[in-house]
């Protein structure tokens, strides 16, 4: 029987790109989305192709009452949740503090820290030996920007990353004897749509000489960092971070 996974936001770039790889690896899917339902059926229809079960769901990973429809619909439809790779998130247009509004901040810090823990909630309620799970892994998609601080582009954006990176320390503490590990992979300077969100879509190719591997990343590499802490070859490490930001 495959493992089951759950990747919020992926119905594109990095999320799309772990699904297939996690399928690869002999997971079945859950493929989360918020609007696109066209890109997420698309990834959902290759993993089938690949002899993996998935689903498209459609869920704002933001509202609780969508959370725990998404993972009851996961119960009925998959079975039981072994991973969760928490990877929905958004940032808007390139802009410095003074400028921001606090809709814009309040919109950044309810997608990208809420979502994770009220999606780690109803995972840890699943997974966890304490209510009767056998165990299974969260994996939290951060940023190196919660370490370089992203100044005069995505401060709001940065900062949300920053509380990633102490949930994930807090949490791999609270639940290792439970059989839960929970790890975190900082991507950064990839080339995804993101950039277009905030504006600026040449932005990788912008900054790369300034980047020590002197090139920008590709989304199949953040996936190849999040299927090894999904996997078994992982099962000493917990509460660890994975830089994939080319030496920065």
């Amino acid at each position: 029987m495959n493992k089951v996974t759950l990747i919020t936001g992926s119905s594109r770039g990095i999320g799309a790109a772990t699904a297939l790889r996690l399928a690869k690896d002999g997971f079945d899917v859950c493929v989360n989305y918020i609007k696109d339902k066209k890109a997420a059926n698309k990834v959902a229809a290759q993993i089938n192709s690949l002899g993996c079960k998935a689903i498209a769901v459609q869920a704002d990973v933001s509202k609780e009452e969508d959370v725990i429809r998404l993972f009851k619909t996961i119960d009925e439809k998959l079975g039981t949740l072994h991973t969760l790779v928490n990877n929905a998130g958004i940032l808007f247009k390139q802009m410095r503090v003074e400028d921001m509004t606090a809709e814009r901040i309040n919109k950044i810090l309810t997608t990208n820290i809420t979502g994770y823990f009220l999606c780690s909630k109803e995972a840890i309620k699943r997974m966890s030996v304490k209510y009767g799970g056998n165990g299974g892994t969260i994996i939290n998609v951060s940023s190196a920007a919660s370490r370089l601080g992203a100044a005069g582009e995505y401060v709001d954006y940065a900062a949300s990353k920053g509380a990633i990176d102490t949930l994930t320390i807090g949490l791999a503490s609270e639940v290792a004897a439970e059989g839960i590990r929970v790890n975190c992979v900082r991507p950064a300077f990839i080339y995804t749509q993101m950039h277009s969100d905030g504006g600026e879509p040449g932005r990788v190719d912008r900054i790369k000489a300034n980047i020590p591997l002197q090139r920008g990343g590709q989304v199949e590499e953040v996936a190849a960092a999040i299927a090894w802490l999904a996997s078994d070859e992982s099962s000493y490490s917990t509460g660890a971070f994975i830089d994939v930001s080319g030496g920065k």
